[in-house]
């Protein structure tokens, strides 16, 4: 089953800063580019680290404070204080940064993005060089695919070889990524599978199953016998 991978989604050939890029420099290429976050990368355009426009705030919130150590102050707070004087990207960034490859697929990348709590991620290919960025924006054009080509997907490969499945004994109804799956399957222990295996299917929203059973021998919950 083909599955949509980071590079059918990504922005191609991303905005980057190096390490001596100057604090002022950052700023004008986040608004005239319209992005919140840029990669940094070295001389050989691998990526080392990432600067965003959170990394950029504490030179306005901590304006004019001290540099003395507050009790009970949290190690965020004192990170975000150190940036208040950075001057280069190199000062600011977040590093290691957290990529993903061309080949990644848009279910890892979202999990990624979960996970770390990112907005974005740098592209990368295998030998870390950045060719592009995606977004979680990026990663909802999944949903975007027809509904002629999420059924063809479904019923050319999704179902294709599952035992006990029949395509002409299905019919497979897809309405704005929605999906209703009719007919019968030779089992009824099938059926839970067949619905994952169709939920699979990138650009799927949501799988509605009105399938039946040839032979009903899906497991039933064990009830003890009513005692009088």
């Amino acid at each position: 089953m083909s599955r949509w991978n980071v590079a059918d989604v990504m922005t191609i050939g991303a905005v980057s800063v190096q390490e001596d890029t100057p604090f002022k420099e950052i700023v004008d290429l986040l608004e005239a580019h319209g992005v919140n976050a840029v990669p940094v990368v070295d001389a050989f355009e691998r990526v080392v680290g990432v600067v965003s426009s959170a990394d950029l705030m504490p030179k306005i919130e901590f304006a004019g404070d001290d540099d003395r150590v507050r009790l009970f102050e949290s190690r965020h707070t004192r990170q975000a204080r150190g940036k208040a004087h950075a001057t280069a990207a190199g000062e600011l960034m977040n590093a290691p940064a957290i990529t993903v490859m061309g080949t990644t697929s848009v279910v890892a990348a979202a999990r990624i993005m979960e996970s770390a709590e990112l907005k974005r991620l740098p592209v990368v290919d295998d030998m870390g060089r950045l060719i592009g960025m995606v977004t979680r924006r990026d990663l909802l054009k999944v949903f975007l695919r027809s509904d002629g080509d999420i059924r063809r997907e479904i019923l050319d490969e999704a179902l294709h070889g599952l035992v006990g499945v029949e395509r002409e004994h299905l019919r497979v109804e897809v309405d704005d990524g929605v999906v209703t799956l009719l007919g019968t399957v030779e089992h009824a222990v099938v059926i839970p599978s067949v619905v994952r295996q169709v939920e699979r299917v990138d650009g799927v929203v949501d799988v509605i199953s009105h399938l039946s059973a040839v032979a009903d021998d899906a497991p039933r919950q064990y009830r003890p016998p009513v005692m009088f």
